[in-house]
């Protein structure tokens, strides 16, 4: 396996983790605008460095988002993704965008579901390869 520039370290680890997430919409209503997903990344960006992390990829249409982040192995995605989501639903709400306030109530922006995929590194196959091929002592 070759080296790698995005490796991080930690104070007992050596890691280089991403996770693709996709957040829908409520409803899956189309409630974002341009505006809206330019504040959106800034939020997320801001909640990834309380985590330790990294928003490394952020675009959106109008009804979902999708993140790409680098995210340390003491993360769990799923308290990653509740603040995310939590952060920016209360802050954009905040905001009374028209778009956002005449297509949605209540205090919900997300739907309680998403998308989260591990990414980044080498395939599967190669992996699989590599651990296959060590000199196993006998």
């Amino acid at each position: 396996m070759q080296a790698n520039s995005d490796v991080r370290t930690g104070r007992n680890c050596v890691f280089n983790l991403h996770v693709h997430l996709v957040f829908v919409t409520k409803y899956r209503r189309d409630v974002f605008s341009g505006r809206v997903l330019i504040d959106l990344e800034e939020i997320f960006k801001n909640v990834c460095l309380d985590f330790e992390a990294e928003l490394v990829e952020f675009n959106g249409e109008h009804d979902h988002i999708h993140l790409l982040v680098n995210y340390p192995p003491k993360i769990a995605i799923s308290n990653l993704v509740n603040s995310l989501k939590g952060v920016s639903s209360r802050l954009i709400r905040k905001k009374n965008y028209p778009e956002i306030k005449n297509k949605l109530w209540g205090n919900m922006l997300w739907s309680p579901s998403y998308f989260a995929g591990s990414c980044g590194g080498a395939p599967l196959s190669i992996i699989k390869q590599y651990i296959e091929q060590q000199q196993r002592p006998h």
